[in-house]
């Protein structure tokens, strides 16, 4: 790593929106460490980008404290600091009735997408902290559900309404250190995980209609806007969308 090269950490960096944003960081020159629960596509991340010198495959399972604690050590081991967090995992859960969501899967869907950005953002915070030069970036993945729910989202939408008080809080306890952190709020970007997008999905009156996408690559210069901006600044909150998805004006 040359001085003036950054390092960043993205989870979920194995598909979709992660994928995206870690390719387009490393196009930049930035140094990336790769997190995500599977080896094998974490190493196709690394494979798509080209050149594997700057980039770090650490297999972690974010809800994982004892995990989460080791990416971070290895990601300082290997490049000497952490200039950024893109706080990225995450997962819808099941699409049922509020009435039938199970206990087991309510968690699941928090113990991803909200203690595991906690645990991830805490790591970033104290090696930022501690580094010198002081200070980094955490952006949190957000979504159009951190404002308004889909049917049958609970779990997904209540985490990514805390999402919002945890960017909030980070952006307050960060300030004396030189952290910023700002929350991405993505609507209808076409990964994996939003294939039903593009074949029928429940609308707020109970049809199912297509709705538009983006392309990923659309969010992941987002990303690296907000990332590249010095620390003085900062995107507090950003929405990038499928121009006519139904959210203005939704249900």
């Amino acid at each position: 790593m040359t001085e003036t090269t950054k390092t960043a950490v993205v989870t979920g960096a194995g598909s979709g929106i992660g994928r995206a944003v870690a390719l387009t960081l490393a196009a930049a020159g930035w140094s990336v460490a790769l997190a995500g629960r599977r080896a094998d596509a974490l190493e196709e991340t690394a494979a798509l980008a080209g050149d594997g010198a700057g980039l770090l495959a650490v297999p972690t399972d974010v809800t994982d404290e004892d995990a989460v604690a080791a990416l971070f050590a290895a990601v300082r081991d290997r490049f000497g600091r952490v200039d950024l967090l893109f706080n990225n995992a995450g997962t819808f859960g099941p699409p049922v009735p509020l009435e039938e969501l199970s206990y087991a899967d309510w968690r699941s869907v928090v113990d991803v997408n909200l203690n595991g950005a906690f645990l991830c953002a805490q790591a970033a915070f104290r090696a930022m902290k501690e580094q010198s030069p002081q200070g980094g970036r955490i952006i949190n993945n957000g979504s159009i559900s951190a404002h308004t729910p889909r049917p049958h989202s609970v779990a997904y939408t209540a985490t990514k309404h805390a999402m919002t008080g945890l960017t909030k809080s980070l952006s307050l306890d960060g300030r004396p250190y030189g952290i910023a952190c700002g929350q991405i709020d993505i609507g209808n970007a076409a990964t994996e995980m939003t294939g039903r997008m593009q074949t029928g999905i429940l609308q707020a009156n109970g049809e199912l209609a297509v709705e538009p996408v983006m392309d990923a690559a659309d969010v992941a210069r987002t990303v690296l806007h907000m990332a590249a901006l010095p620390l003085a600044a900062n995107v507090q909150f950003a929405t990038v969308m499928a121009t006519t998805m139904p959210y203005i004006g939704r249900g």
